[in-house]
């Protein structure tokens, strides 16, 4: 027979006790437990896996890539194994990284959820009430912002807070109320960040320009388009990034025939990172800007853009509200009401 001898402390003594051991090897009973990975290292790898590369995962997590790297390389190390098949033309999954990611993803989100779940119970238990709305630039500078103060008052003792995106948030991951977006016809961009798109309005492009450049006619016809392509020839026509194809396709609508490479052509000119750049520049008589007319309209109204060439085009664009999916309840309701009608008025 083995003999096992416990050591245990004393229980007149009120400090620690000692750790209990078995001998005659004295195993610890309570032995440190392997532990999981950080979380940091999970995600990481998840987006590194779902953008397929490290510099894009960089830019979503607003981490360096090498951080990305360092995070992943402690999650191989911690697996036993590579999870991404390194290339001089870049990363691939490995045949491991491909199974886990599903799991992982799902993961994410999850945990992601159960997050805001809490933020919003600790904050309803607290009676505090906060919208935070995810927007395009160009729609928080030029459309939200001047209805900012009727949003309060139509929702009083909410705090409202926007963050200006170039894309949609994913809002299973990131703690965001509602989203405002465009979006061109046939477009999905709600499926793919958990939420729902409700079209707010519908807008269409027409060029403008300040009265410094071209003046209407008096009759208020349109001027001809010839008129139009000799001002572009003279000014050159101002673009932003995002949109950068909108001057191709008005053109492409007005002169039926027109190639993307000759608007690119009777368009050519400087490129701006946001809209709110190149509408300045169109104030300040740079050039003729493509305008979304939902977001120049005060402009006009003040005269301090034209529009001499009319032609406004409907090409399939909307506003959207973009409401996550996991989201329900009379604030949301009342939230979204409140949206819809600072667009219809």
């Amino acid at each position: 027979m083995v003999a096992c001898a416990i050591t245990a402390g004393n229980t007149d003594n009120l400090g620690p006790s000692p750790r209990k051991t078995w001998g005659p090897h004295r195993m610890p009973l309570a032995p440190p437990r392997p532990r999981l990975p950080p979380h940091t290292a999970v995600r990481a790898f998840e987006a590194a896996a779902r953008h397929g590369s490290f510099a894009r995962a960089a830019e979503e997590l607003f981490v360096t890539p090498a951080a990305v790297a360092q995070q992943i390389k402690a999650l191989e190390t911690w697996a036993g194994g590579a999870l991404f098949e390194r290339h001089s033309q870049g990363i691939r999954l490995s045949a491991h990284g491909r199974r886990a990611l599903p799991a992982l993803s799902a993961a994410v989100d999850q945990f992601g959820l159960a997050v805001q779940a809490l933020r919003h119970e600790t904050q309803t238990a607290a009676r505090r009430s906060t919208l935070q709305v995810a927007a395009l630039p160009a729609m928080a500078q030029l459309w939200l912002s001047p209805r900012l103060s009727r949003l309060k008052a139509a929702l009083p003792g909410v705090q409202v807070s926007v963050t200006a995106l170039e894309q949609p948030p994913n809002f299973r991951r990131e703690p965001f109320d509602l989203g405002l977006f465009y979006a061109r016809a046939g477009d999905r961009i709600e499926t793919a960040v958990g939420a729902q798109g409700m079209v707010l309005a519908r807008d269409r492009l027409v060029p403008v320009c300040s009265p410094r450049i071209q003046q209407p006619l008096p009759s208020g016809r349109p001027r001809p388009l010839d008129d139009l392509f000799d001002v572009l020839a003279r000014c050159g026509g101002l673009h932003d990034t995002v949109w950068h194809d909108d001057w191709a396709r008005w053109l492409q609508a007005v002169r039926p025939g027109t190639t993307a490479a000759e608007a690119d052509a009777l368009a050519a000119g400087p490129d701006f990172s946001l809209y709110g750049l190149a509408l300045q520049a169109a104030l300040d008589g740079e050039g003729v800007l493509m305008g979304r007319e939902r977001l120049v309209a005060p402009l006009l109204a003040q005269g301090r853009l034209h529009a001499p060439w009319g032609r406004p085009k409907v090409l399939g664009d909307t506003l959207v509200l973009l409401v996550p999916a996991h989201r329900k309840g009379p604030l949301l309701a009342q939230q979204v009401q409140a949206l819809q009608a600072l667009a219809a008025g």
